[in-house]
Parts: C-alpha cells; sequence; structure tokens
C-alpha cells in the first residue's frame, strides 16, 4: 500500500533561513530520504520551490479558467514537498513520519494514496 508524507511548511518560513541552514535541513531530508531508500520504502520523493514560484489554475462555474500567480496571501501553509512511501500500513507509515526530520519545523501530513471517490475512509 502507498502512502505520501506531505511536508505543509508555514508560508515565509524559508526566507528567514540563512542559505547555510536551509542547505543543512535540506542535506537532513536527503539523508532520510536516502535511509527510506536502503529501507526499501521510497517510492518518489521531491522537493517543491516556493509558492512564489507557482501558479493556481482553477476553472468556475462559468467554465472560464481562472489563473493566480504566487504567492498566495490566504495560504498558511505550502507544500514543501513530499515522500511517497511503500508501507504495509498507516500506522507504519505514521512511524516513517514521526522520523521525518521535517517534523522540527512544518507539519507532515500522512495520506493513504487511495481513489478520491472512495470516501470509505472518511
Amino acid at each position: 500500500m502507498s502512502h505520501m508524507l506531505l511536508i505543509l511548511e508555514p508560508t515565509g518560513q524559508r526566507s528567514t533561513r540563512t542559505e547555510a541552514q536551509g542547505r543543512e535541513l535540506y542535506a537532513r531530508m536527503q539523508r532520510f530520504g536516502e535511509d527510506l531508500q536502503a529501507r526499501g520504502k521510497l517510492q518518489a520523493v521531491a522537493s517543491l520551490a516556493s509558492q512564489s514560484q507557482g501558479v493556481r489554475v482553477r476553472t468556475g462555474g462559468g467554465g472560464k479558467p481562472q489563473v493566480l500567480d504566487g504567492p498566495f496571501a490566504e495560504a498558511k501553509e505550502m507544500v514543501g514537498g513530499f515522500f511517497l512511501l511503500r508501507c504495509e500500513s498507516m500506522a507504519e507509515a505514521v512511524a516513517i513520519a514521526q522520523e521525518c526530520p521535517a517534523a522540527e519545523w512544518a507539519t507532515v501530513e500522512v495520506r493513504a494514496v487511495a481513489p478520491c471517490y472512495d470516501d470509505s475512509r472518511g
């Protein structure tokens, strides 16, 4: 079964760090990913650029696409990256999330990969 760890960072947090601090945290996350790979748990991993470089697209009820360039003022958090894991259970995925260095400065959300129409899981 696949589970995703979403790294939810406070908006603007990255800009409060020095380049050296940012590189050290990124290196810690890379080592975490390498460990997951060695354990046979990692399916995919990626770090995402700041939301200030993002774009949101939405088609309203009228069918006309709306495009909004970042940063997004209403956002309190941004998805900073993810780990896609191969786990036997949600409990195993949560245990791995507790090992994630990002839990020290961000929220690590654990989600099972499942069809969006399957509401049996709440």
